[in-house]
């Protein structure tokens, strides 16, 4: 067996350890726990090493549905930093507004919200981890300048402590088709964006298979009402070398 690959069972009985403050709390909204049967969120802080007292960076957070669990997940003396590019705040406001008012929640004290460039990740070496899921693709879009995903990568590596994880989960391409479906059908091929991390000085450090799908031919865009939620999807851990 690689001991590269978390299994399922092995993430399953560690996450029955996790607090369940951590996941099911009453301070997150109800469509965001209808979603942890398909996200997985225990599996999630498990694997991507989520721990109390960590800063953890949220990289495009979206709505802010793991911003949330990686909150409680670090504890108070912990810090989240939920990540809005300036450009992503101005094509999809009512997401960044989202993001904005849960920083003002009194039940998330340890969150900041970031609305600023993307490649201004976290000073430098002071992140343990930095999770970005289910938008990667995305910085490989015709609609950013070529240089963003390289840009975006040395930012997250400059950010992050030595030792310290880079989590990327996303939907999954056809084997060998490259950056080619990352507009068309919102995915990436997996062994592509493994390449150009690696190229960026990260480590490869382990995968979860919690999220695949190998009923899902990869061939449907991840927004088609037949595979929405339940596309075909990894999450690689890159680690920053120690030394």
């Amino acid at each position: 067996m690689n001991n590269n690959v978390f299994s399922f069972p092995a993430l399953a009985i560690i996450a029955l350890a996790l607090s369940a403050a951590t996941i099911s709390n009453a301070a997150r909204p109800a469509d965001d726990i209808a979603r942890d049967a398909a996200r997985k969120p225990a599996a999630m802080i498990t694997f991507a090493k989520v721990k109390p007292g960590k800063t953890v960076v949220d990289m495009l957070p979206g709505g802010g549905y793991f911003t949330r669990i990686f909150s409680k997940a670090v504890g108070p003396k912990g810090h989240v930093i939920a990540l809005v590019p300036d450009q992503f705040a101005k094509a999809y406001p009512k997401a960044a507004a989202a993001v904005t008012a849960l920083g003002a929640e009194p039940a998330y004290k340890n969150v900041e919200v970031a609305i600023r460039a993307l490649t201004d990740v976290a000073p430098a070496g002071t992140a343990d981890v930095v999770w970005t899921a289910q938008n990667y693709h995305d910085l490989h879009s015709a609609k950013l300048p070529p240089q963003t995903i390289a840009a975006v990568n040395a930012a997250v590596f400059a950010a992050l402590k030595p030792g310290g994880f880079y989590i990327i989960l996303d939907h999954s391409a056809a084997a060998g088709s490259g950056m080619r479906d990352v507009d068309t059908l919102h995915r990436i091929d997996a062994e592509a964006l493994k390449a150009e991390v690696i190229a960026a000085g990260f480590t490869f450090d382990g995968e979860s298979k919690v999220l695949a799908n190998a009923a899902d031919d990869r061939s449907k865009n991840v927004f088609d009402p037949a595979i929405r939620g339940k596309s075909d999807q990894f999450v690689y851990r890159f680690m920053k070398p120690k030394s």
